[in-house]
């Protein structure tokens, strides 16, 4: 397939090139790690495996069929599926982040948080931006123990934390799903410096107030 026939045209290969080289160069995945997704009613443009962030090209990125099948670019990453299980339960959003950034990473690893809704509504940002974020248990990457896991927690929530691992969001663009897991890494480095000094935190009239005028999309 050539790359004027893939359905992702220059902009949104700019834009996915872009974003990752911001992420890397603020320190927010380092190394080889996190991935970035679009879609189409067709196809899905990932970043490659084993990829830089920080040094994508944009003529190489991975792009495959709804259900996988590898069309053009180099091989996507291994963790397509858990971009693939919160395309399902989402319909509606086209674009997917992960990052391996460190605070998040931290909290995931810490003992006593909330499966269901592991950081507290710290700031009326992250409530508006990430809503929910449903911890699950740590699985190995790419496996299919990992995709279940994040597919059952996406089912009323569009972001994800993952034990020892990172975050994952979902979202109606790419430029969405980046400020989610962002703000997921905000909130994360906010909870580390709070721990332990009794903070006061949204209180439950506060978010659902926030959460009437900021419903999340589908």
């Amino acid at each position: 397939m050539n790359f004027d026939d893939t359905g992702f045209d220059d902009a949104v290969r700019a834009q996915m090139v872009q974003l990752g080289s911001a992420l890397y160069d603020r320190g927010l995945t380092p190394g080889r790690t996190g991935n970035l997704s679009v879609r189409t009613d067709d196809a899905i443009m990932i970043t490659p495996t084993n990829a830089c962030l920080g040094r994508l090209d944009p003529r190489r990125l991975a792009v495959t069929s709804i259900d996988g099948v590898h069309l053009d670019g180099d091989r996507p990453s291994k963790e397509l599926p858990l971009h693939q299980a919160l395309y399902r339960r989402h319909p509606t959003c086209t674009a997917v982040a992960h990052l391996h950034s460190t605070s998040a990473v931290a909290v995931s690893c810490l003992p006593g948080l909330r499966t269901d809704d592991a950081l507290p509504p710290i700031t009326p940002y992250f409530v508006m931006r990430v809503g929910r974020l449903p911890l699950i248990d740590y699985a190995a990457p790419g496996s299919s123990e990992l995709e279940e896991q994040v597919a059952r927690a996406a089912e009323h929530s569009r972001s994800v934390l993952m034990r020892n691992h990172g975050s994952l969001a979902t979202a109606p663009s790419l430029e969405s799903a980046v400020d989610a897991v962002e703000e997921i890494e905000e909130a994360a480095r906010l909870y580390l410096i709070l721990e332990g000094r009794s903070p006061t935190y949204l209180g439950e009239e506060a978010v659902a107030e926030l959460r009437r005028q900021f419903p999340p999309a589908a």
